[in-house]
């Protein structure tokens, strides 16, 4: 199974965007899945359901995190380096899909959302494309490691 198909049935599961890109990297990364699906339980909805940063753009950032970031109190070149990791997916992102922002690409009006989520039934995944949006996530963060190793 690739990491694209991977990261769309983990949504297709019932978890939240963020999580399932964390968990579709999760053989890589130095935490434990638990531990990977809690802390980006947060981010799903655009950061709790408030319609902001897409959460599978939230989820790769946090992988690349753990894979390329610093952990120190960095000021300089270590950081900006890491930054500009961060930028060049979210461009790369955002060429694809148009924006980082959820709202925005579920063409939502409403800024901040209930915090309660629909129901994961048929209908819901028909008229979000949250899954492929996901997948496409996925794809372009395995691209990035393959390349950035």
């Amino acid at each position: 199974m690739t990491r694209r198909e991977l990261a769309m049935e983990n949504f297709k599961k019932g978890y939240n965007c963020s999580q399932a890109i964390v968990l579709a990297f999760a053989d890589i990364l130095p935490v434990e899945k638990t531990a990977l699906s809690k802390l980006a339980s947060s981010f799903g909805g655009g950061m709790g359901r408030l319609r902001e940063v897409c959460g599978s753009v939230s989820g790769m950032f946090m992988v690349v995190g753990l894979l390329y970031g610093y952990d120190g109190p960095e000021t300089g070149q270590v950081k900006a380096d890491h930054y500009a990791r961060i930028q060049e997916l979210a461009h790369k992102f955002e060429e694809e899909h148009g924006s980082i922002i959820c709202r925005e690409m579920l063409g939502l009006s409403v800024k901040h959302d209930t915090p309660t989520p629909e129901a994961r039934t048929d209908e819901y995944y028909k008229k979000r494309p949250c899954a492929e949006i996901i997948g496409d996530a996925a794809e372009l963060l395995e691209e990035y490691i393959k390349y950035n190793a």
